[in-house]
């Protein structure tokens, strides 16, 4: 198992509950993953007036007509059960005077299904009680600081995985290793997410998919030159209220339409007014709805109860990854994974807000019983010498600058040759995908075509594009 954030901790604790023997191998200690700073919550349908297919309905939509309907199906329908056993094993919800959960409404949302804690410290609550659960679970050996730098591989089967410290056999190997938003300069997430895993899965020769579909997050701070700059200023705020303005003061967009469409307003406002950031008002917020919200503007110098905060958009979250079926199995036996270095097509080409951490345990729980049902070989070969290199600062500056939130072919080109293998790859796929489509938009074929509903790109051991329709 590797990768100490949601999908790890709780695939790791699914599998030692039904009898497996795990090795947890995270790099950072397990209150450092990105999952700890998560602001936003779990999707599932849980309103009277809710339904799972109205949820997996606003799912497809958001997906922009590229989401894998088997794996929409197994979210709606598995999501309501997770959050019931979550809250079994003592994961704090916030609740409504009556003690009923609150729920919250976020963009693209035709309902409020949102179940937070602590407002924006979701994260937080979560994997700080998870990582309590795995500690404490005798089954679960926990390798915190421990890099993983090769999958064990001889191409045909994983056998493992190679750390700094040595290697590690097993019948099954899960990554959980989180996403690849911080390829782009200006990002949301921790430094750390840049594609490790599915970077090793290629190497090791596992098939990847959907890598030309980045998120950017419409509402991250905009504080060039600090490190405040890139702030997620969650969603749930704009289902609380809170309005994007224009230089002049004026609404220009529905807040609470799917991040894809907020993103391209905001970059047809910027381009308009010549300008790097919009504002967003919370003026009308009680902070205590969101104190981690309000105590980073703070920090960061700003007073949101007073003025307008000045947001633009950025690298937030890849919908691509290893491609993996409804079970977290890869192309390549042994090797499964789960959470944001997956790609089962849930999301399509637009993630729709909280369905990630939603996926974390509903795919976490199946991956688990996919992998003790692996065997080991009777032979192990020798390990090859490839070992993963982590990105140059100049891919940083090269992933943004010329495959950023609007994608032109020469400049998709140039980016073909960059020395980090995944940002090669996620140019490769933008060049195939010959349209706009969810968070992938090309200037110099803006308009969506029908004849790529329901295709995804795969990325295979040849570093070849090819299509595949998934059902």
């Amino acid at each position: 198992m590797v990768g100490g954030g949601a999908a790890g901790l709780w695939t790791a604790l699914q599998a030692a509950e039904q009898g497996g023997v795990v090795c947890l191998v995270s790099r950072t200690p397990l209150s450092q993953s990105a999952s700890f700073w998560a602001q936003g919550g779990l999707a599932a349908a849980l309103e009277p007036g809710d339904s799972p297919a109205q949820h997996a309905t606003d799912t497809i939509a958001a997906g922009r007509g590229l989401c894998r309907p088997s794996a929409v199906e197994v979210l709606v329908d598995e999501a309501p059960g997770a959050v019931a056993e979550l809250r079994s094993r003592g994961v704090a919800f916030d609740l409504e005077p009556d003690g009923e959960l609150s729920l919250g409404l976020e963009g693209g949302h035709t309902r409020r299904r949102i179940v937070h804690s602590g407002g924006s410290a979701t994260g937080h609550e979560i994997t700080s009680k998870l990582a309590a659960m795995v500690a404490a679970e005798p089954q679960i050996e926990v390798r915190e600081r421990a890099s993983m730098t090769a999958l064990w591989s001889d191409r045909e089967r994983c056998h493992g995985l190679l750390t700094e410290e040595g290697r590690i056999a097993a019948p099954a190997t899960v990554l959980a290793t989180g996403g690849a938003a911080a390829l782009w300069r200006r990002t949301s997430n921790p430094r750390g997410a840049i594609g490790a895993g599915p970077t090793m899965a290629a190497a090791a020769g596992a098939e990847l998919a959907d890598l030309e579909f980045c998120q950017f997050h419409p509402t991250a701070l905009a504080l060039p030159g600090t490190r405040f700059d890139g702030l997620l200023i969650t969603e749930a705020v704009r289902g609380e209220g809170a309005t994007l303005l224009d230089g002049a003061g004026r609404r220009f967009t529905d807040e609470l339409a799917p991040r894809d469409a907020v993103t391209a307003a905001i970059l047809d406002r910027l381009e308009a007014d010549d300008t790097t950031a919009v504002s967003l008002d919370l003026r009308g917020l009680d902070p205590s709805r969101f104190p981690n919200v309000f105590a980073s503007l703070i920090e960061a110098g700003l007073d949101p109860s007073a003025k307008p905060v000045p947001v633009a958009p950025a690298a937030h979250y890849m919908m691509g990854g290893v491609a993996v079926d409804l079970d977290g199995r890869s192309s390549l036996p042994g090797l499964l994974a789960v959470g944001e270095c997956s790609c089962t097509g849930l999301h399509g080409a637009n993630r729709l807000a909280s369905n990630s951490l939603s996926e974390c345990f509903v795919f976490g729980g199946r991956a688990a019983a996919a992998a003790l049902k692996e065997t080991a070989p009777s032979s192990r070969p020798e390990p090859a010498d490839w070992r993963f290199e982590a990105p140059a600062e100049a891919t940083r500056d090269a992933v943004w600058a010329l495959a950023g939130p609007m994608r032109r072919e020469e400049q998709l080109e140039q980016l073909l040759a960059d020395p980090y293998p995944l940002a090669a790859a996620i140019a490769a796929c933008a060049l195939a995908r010959q349209e706009s489509r969810g968070g992938h938009l090309r200037a110099d074929f803006p308009a969506l075509d029908p004849e790529l509903d329901r295709v995804h790109l795969l990325f295979g051991t040849d570093d070849q594009v090819r299509r595949e329709s998934w059902r």
